[in-house]
């Protein structure tokens, strides 16, 4: 597979992903956010909770699963980048922060698992 490929798989399971999510409640805040130090897929308030969504997805977890490759190399990426959005977005500050995972496995009839607070700021340290 390609990256062109990869590409499209991508946008796809981050549609999926932004569908579920939007399905069960949340609203929209920002898709593919960038920084400098990296991208958070989507941002979503659930209720009063902002939430940073990492979007993983492979055809099958025989080797592994997908939220398994949000590893902690990639957890102080989105924390950084988690923290440039707060710091241009004030009207957030108030609000209670995590970070969860959509994990789709399968193409033709994707599995979606979303892992409310998948991990803390704390679990990425040095």
């Amino acid at each position: 597979m390609g990256n062109r490929d990869t590409g499209v798989v991508g946008r796809r399971a981050e549609s999926l992903a932004f569908e579920y999510l939007r399905d069960h409640g949340l609203t929209p805040v920002a898709r593919n956010f960038r920084s400098r130090g990296g991208e958070i897929d989507l941002i979503m308030l659930d209720g009063d909770c902002l939430a940073f969504i990492e979007v993983r997805s492979r055809r099958s977890s025989q080797f592994t699963s997908p939220s398994s490759t949000v590893d902690p190399r990639k957890q102080r990426k989105l924390v950084g980048t988690a923290a440039m959005f707060a710091a241009r977005h004030d009207r957030f500050a108030d609000f209670t922060m995590r970070f969860d995972v959509i994990s789709i496995e399968g193409t033709a009839h994707p599995t979606i698992r979303w892992i409310r607070d998948a991990f803390r700021p704390d679990d990425s340290a040095l």
